[in-house]
Formats: structure tokens, C-alpha cells, sequence
């Protein structure tokens, strides 16, 4: 229903109550506005209950105003300049205690995730990962530190791993100059969705390698070229993205692609070991 919300407000209009009938047209007319107030908000703007709120978004077949919001949300989020994201989440955000906004935020985004994820298509890509010829990962932005992140690990766990470490397109195509058929390319993209990020996995899509991606929704550009998607929110708070459910979902992979070679993992940690002690790079706790 995401991609559709605008749509089936303007088909369901003649069948709208009068009160919900403002509702709609603010909606239809401002809905970039709309996606980021409360239904308190909303419906005083408008001058109708809130309760006639959470009713329209009932009506229109939403279990409950938050998630009419959050597809309102998935369509506005992408187009949002810095700015723009700051005036939207004011006055949300910094009308209580602004860490307990946040991490109830951060909170509700890991429990969408848990709820969300498609788990044959967890496996599905941890399967790709363990067959892998190759695999590249590949973000850019604030989604570098996702693919730093999932890097450092896998790279533990399997040889064949390549960080794409640059944000530009045509350095992007270079990295990854001979994917091919064999090849995995993990590609992680949110709002506002990197082209740079979207050229890559297109070549790699376009050279027959396969496409994992890790990203929010299928309203994603990376999502048609997929050969696989994960998907879980980052969020808007404010100028900054939360991508702590996506870091959660990393976390689940690094983990399930660990168990699948668990022997050699514990091999490696124990070489590893030796190597930190030989060469003290932690220090020794029995040290002066």
C-alpha cells in the first residue's frame, strides 16, 4: 500500500465523511507535511478530532495512523533536503525529552525490522555469500559505515572480499571493473538514495553478477536490479540517519555467515590471537 497511499486517498474521497474529507484534501495537497505530524496535529490543523484521524486511516485500510504515516514517509523521505528534515521532525522530536525521542525512535525502527524481515530471503543471501566467487560491498555517505562495518567482519570470515572505498561513480565502475557471473555485490543505499551507489549495482546487475541489497523499501532504485533485498528503515531523525536497524541486520548476516564456518572462524580468531600477543598489539593485562 506505500507506493499507493496518494492514490487510494483520492479513489476513496467520495466515500470520506465530511471531517475526513478535509483530512484528504490536506493530505493530497501537503503531504510532505503530513507524513511527519501526529494525528493530534493533523487533525487540529484541519479542525477534526484526532480520533476522526485514526479512523480516516483505518478507513483507507491502515492498521492505525502510524502506519498510514510511515507510507506517507516512504514517499517524501528521498526528496527531503537537510533542511527540510529539520523542520519536519521539530516538532516531534523536541517537544519531550529529546534521548528519549531518539531511542524510542531507534527502538520502534529494530522491532519494524524483526517484524519485517523476509527470512527465506536471509538465508538466501547468506547461501550467496558462502558461494561467492567474489563479493564487493559497496556504500556510500552514511552508508560507508555500513560497509565498513560489514567489511571488517567479513573479511575475517571469508578471502575474497573487496571494500569499494570511493563515493565517485566513475571510481565506483573501476573497482568493480571485472564482476561477473560468480560474483556477489553488496549494495546499501537509504534515502537520499546515492546515484553513485544506484550506477554501481546497475553495472554489476548489467555484468551478471548477483545483487544483494540492504536497503529500506521497494521503492528503493536498488531494489529492481536485486537479485535479493533486505530491507529495514533508517530513519529521519533531525538532519542525521538512523541506521541502527540496519546495523542490527548486518549484524545478523556477520553472525549467520560466522556460524555457517564456524570451524574456520574459530581457527582464524586463534591465529589472530597468537599474532596480537606476539606482536602486543592490545598490550598484556600482566604488563606494567
Amino acid at each position: 500500500m506505500t507506493k499507493d497511499v496518494l492514490h487510494t486517498i483520492q479513489a476513496s474521497t467520495p466515500e470520506l465523511s465530511k471531517g475526513q474529507k478535509r483530512i484528504a484534501a490536506y493530505i493530497l495537497s501537503d503531504y510532505d507535511k503530513a507524513a511527519f505530524m501526529t494525528a493530534s496535529k493533523l487533525g487540529k490543523l484541519v479542525g477534526v478530532s484526532e480520533s476522526t484521524v485514526v479512523r480516516f486511516a483505518s478507513q483507507l485500510g491502515y492498521d492505525g495512523y502510524p502506519a498510514m504515516q510511515r507510507a506517507l514517509q516512504e514517499i517524501v523521505r528521498s526528496k527531503l533536503t537537510s533542511i527540510q528534515r529539520i523542520q519536519a521532525s521539530n516538532d516531534t522530536l523536541f517537544s519531550a525529552d529529546v534521548v528519549a525521542s531518539v531511542l524510542h525512535r531507534d527502538m520502534d525502527t529494530i522491532r519494524q525490522a524483526i517484524e519485517g524481515i523476509d527470512r527465506s530471503a536471509f538465508e538466501t543471501v547468506v547461501d550467496k555469500l558462502m558461494s561467492a566467487r567474489h563479493i564487493y560491498i559497496l556504500g556510500v555517505r552514511s552508508s560507508s559505515f555500513l560497509a565498513g562495518y560489514l567489511h571488517f567482519y567479513l573479511h575475517l570470515i571469508f578471502e575474497n572480499v573487496t571494500l569499494v572505498t570511493t563515493n565517485s561513480a566513475g571510481d565506483i565502475l573501476e573497482s568493480i571493473l571485472r564482476i561477473g557471473p560468480g560474483d556477489v555485490l553488496v549494495g546499501i543505499s537509504f534515502p537520499r538514495y546515492s546515484q553513485s551507489t544506484v550506477k554501481g549495482v546497475r553495472y554489476a546487475h548489467d555484468r551478471g553478477a548477483d545483487v544483494v541489497s540492504i536497503t529500506d523499501s521497494e521503492l528503493s532504485p536498488l531494489y529492481p536490479l536485486s537479485s535479493v533485498a533486505l530491507m529495514a528503515r533508517s530513519d529521519m531523525i533531525s538532519f542525521v540517519d538512523s541506521l541502527v536497524a540496519p546495523f542490527s541486520l548486518l549484524n545478523a548476516l556477520i553472525v549467520a555467515a560466522g556460524h555457517r564456518k564456524n570451524a574456520d572462524i574459530a581457527q582464524i580468531f586463534d591465529r589472530l590471537e597468537n599474532i596480537w600477543d606476539e606482536y602486543g598489539v592490545f598490550g598484556r593485562s600482566d604488563e606494567s
